[in-house]
């Protein structure tokens, strides 16, 4: 396994962000096999799936975000 100590972080934050959008995304995670694979790599955020309506949230908070 390869160190990458802020992956686990890295997903909390995105976590807390769209938290603060009123989003949940109940998978949202470090993708493991990606984390712990034998060749160097850069260790995945799994968003995992979301309903319609958590979807359309985040849709509507990254056009605010454009806006």
């Amino acid at each position: 396994m390869h160190d990458h100590p802020d992956v686990q972080d890295c997903a909390e934050e995105l976590r807390a962000a769209l938290a603060a959008h009123g989003i949940t995304l109940p998978s949202l995670g470090v993708d493991l096999p990606t984390f712990a694979a034998r060749n160097p790599t850069q260790p995945l955020i799994a968003l995992g799936n979301c309903n319609l309506p958590t979807a359309r949230a985040l849709a509507a908070a990254l056009r605010k975000g454009v806006a």
